[in-house]
């Protein structure tokens, strides 16, 4: 059985890629790819999202007790990203690249430095307690 920390960080990896995917096609003009991609990356991060809020959060705070604590800065990164992916999928649509890819780049940092504090503290401290 594989850890929390190996399961949630495989399926940061696999939003990267799509991310990627998305990125790379709205770069090369190619709105077919992009939008679907697109559609896929935002399908499979709400998932991911919906998974740690639902069920890994609530377990957590209730080992610890504690809801203030790291949960709650997920959470409202999580607020974060799901404003700007908005936004962007609003720019996707109307197929506006600039705007589009302006939007990555703000993403990109966003989701890397939540999983980096995921994958750091708030999973091995979660495999540790579950």
């Amino acid at each position: 059985m594989h850890s929390i920390t190996e399961h949630m960080a495989q399926e940061h990896r696999h939003c990267d890629d799509l991310f990627a995917e998305a990125e790379n096609a709205a770069a090369d003009d190619d709105w077919s790819v992009a939008a679907l991609a697109w559609e896929r990356f935002c399908q499979e991060l709400e998932n991911h999202l919906q998974r740690e809020e639902q069920f890994l959060f609530p377990a957590f705070e209730a080992q610890t007790g504690n809801t203030q604590g790291p949960t709650a800065v997920m959470r409202q990164e999580h607020s974060q990203m799901r404003a700007l992916i908005h936004q962007m999928t609003a720019a996707a649509s109307h197929q506006d690249q600039e705007e589009f890819l302006g939007g990555t780049d703000t993403l990109q940092i966003l989701i890397s430095q939540h999983n980096m504090k995921e994958e750091q503290m708030l999973y091995p401290m979660s495999d540790q307690m579950l």
